[in-house]
Formats: structure tokens, sequence, C-alpha cells
């Protein structure tokens, strides 16, 4: 078998762990990939490990036990996350935001992959240990961070619907309170939960908390734990409690449509 050289082992290596998240890789695995020993497989984890830290790429871990490995985990450098943050609270301040009745425009952020990927990663931050085994998400704004989230996580991503689509089988209805008050259907099917299982909630906005309370009563129906709940935006005022740890990225203050957005970094970023 052909010998690769180390540079050409850890360029690969690198390759193959960034691009699956929190994921087990075994020595084996890649002793067979080059026909190199566990021992030679070892010291280039080492060194990419050791670089990771380094320039703040991530960390490279390992895992001990029958399924050991190595796997790597996402994270921002310190104080990148909170100046990230703020940069985005610059785009939402920018002119012209506002629309006619007091709405914000953001869709463009949460369709930006680099922007919602760093926000997955600095959601995932804090749950990689959480035992999560899916993120769960409500359409549609909120979908493209979740997805960035379980990404980040190697989660699979679960998406509650306002109704029940006929190709998604069997599901369960629930009737919630929304934010403006009205009453609302949501909707999840069977076969997306596995009954017993632990969840962590990404959304997009979070005002009063209905959205997010009619998620924790339809993980109910299924005995399924919340871990979390992660949102990109949340109100500065919000007196919202919810019985999970709850992260928000940005708190917006109230809006008004002939002032200048006020918008800042969350606490726990900063």
């Amino acid at each position: 078998m052909e010998k690769f050289k180390r540079n050409e082992r850890l360029a690969v290596m690198a390759q193959v762990l960034t691009s699956a998240p929190n994921r087990i890789f075994t020595l084996s695995h890649f002793c067979e990939m080059f026909g190199a020993a566990k021992s030679t497989v070892s010291e280039d984890t080492a060194i990419l490990a050791e670089t990771m830290k380094k320039f703040g790429l991530g960390t490279l871990e390992t895992v001990t036990g029958a399924a050991g490995g190595m796997r790597y985990r996402p994270m921002l450098q310190q104080g990148a996350g909170r100046r990230f943050v703020e940069e985005v609270c610059e785009m939402l301040r920018a002119p012209g935001r506002m629309l006619p009745g007091g709405y914000l425009y953001f869709s463009d952020i949460l369709s930006d992959p680099q922007l919602v990927a760093s926000m997955g990663r600095l959601f995932a931050a804090d749950f990689y240990d959480s035992g999560a085994d899916f993120v769960l998400t409500m359409e549609t704004k909120g979908i493209p961070v979740a997805m960035m989230t379980a990404e980040a996580l190697h989660l699979p991503l679960v998406i509650a619907r306002h109704s029940s689509k006929v190709y998604e089988g069997s599901a369960v209805n629930i009737n919630y309170v929304s934010g403006g008050g009205r009453i609302e259907t949501m909707s999840l099917s069977r076969r997306a939960v596995r009954e017993g299982s632990t969840a962590l909630i990404v959304d997009d906005f979070m005002r009063d908390g209905g959205t997010a309370r009619g998620m924790l009563s339809l993980l109910s129906e299924f005995n399924v734990h919340c871990c979390g709940a992660c949102f990109v935006f949340a109100t500065e005022k919000s007196s919202v409690s919810l019985p999970v740890p709850t992260h928000a990225l940005m708190l917006l203050d109230e809006i008004r449509i002939d002032e200048p957005l006020q918008v800042r970094p969350a606490d726990w970023i900063i």
C-alpha cells in the first residue's frame, strides 16, 4: 500500500474530522485509510489537536472506551463569539430594515450560510454534553440556524409544522397560544421522534415564549425531555421564564418605526 507523508495524513484527517463535527472516528478508521500503525495515527492526532488549539479552530478530543476514538468540536475563539454577534447587531441597525407594521427584516441574515453556521456553533458549544438526541425547531425561519446547530452537534433535525403532512405519516397535533395571542396548531410526525429521548429546541425569535411553550408541550406528548432552548433573538424586557436552560444570541428592545433599532449581544456572550 502507498505510504503517505505526515503532512498528507494531517491534511486528510483535518478535512474528515471538520466535515463531520462531534462524530467519533476510531483510530482504526484512519489506520486503514493510511495503512499506518496506531502509534503513528496517535502522534498525528496529538499534532492536529495542538494546532487546532493554538489557532482557535476548535477542539479535537480523545474519547476513551470500546467505542472510543477522536472527535472534532467546532468552537469560536475566546472573544470571537462576542465580536461575531456584535457584527450581526450592527447589520441589524442598518437603515431600511424596519418594515411597515413594526416588523424587522432579517431573512437575509438567516439565509447566509456563514452567519448561521457561526450561530449554530455558539449554540452547540453549551450542549455538546447535554445528551440531546435531536434538534427541534418550528417552521420556517428557524430552520437554517437549527440545521447548523444540528450539524455542529452531529444530530438529526426535526421540524414541527403548523399542520400535519400526508407524506410524514400519522402525527400528534396540539393547540397553543402564539405570540399574537392567537390559538394555533402545531404538528409533529410520530415517526420523527423516539419516546423517552432528549431534544434541544432552536428557533429564530422569542417574544413571549408562546411557540417555545408549544414545542415543550408537544415534546411532553412524546415523553421527550428538553435539555435547553436557543434563540437568535429575544426581547430585552421579556418576562418569559422557560423551565429549561435558555440562550438568546441577541436582545431586542421595543421596536419603534421612527427610531434606530436597539439590539445588543446577550449577557452570556459578553
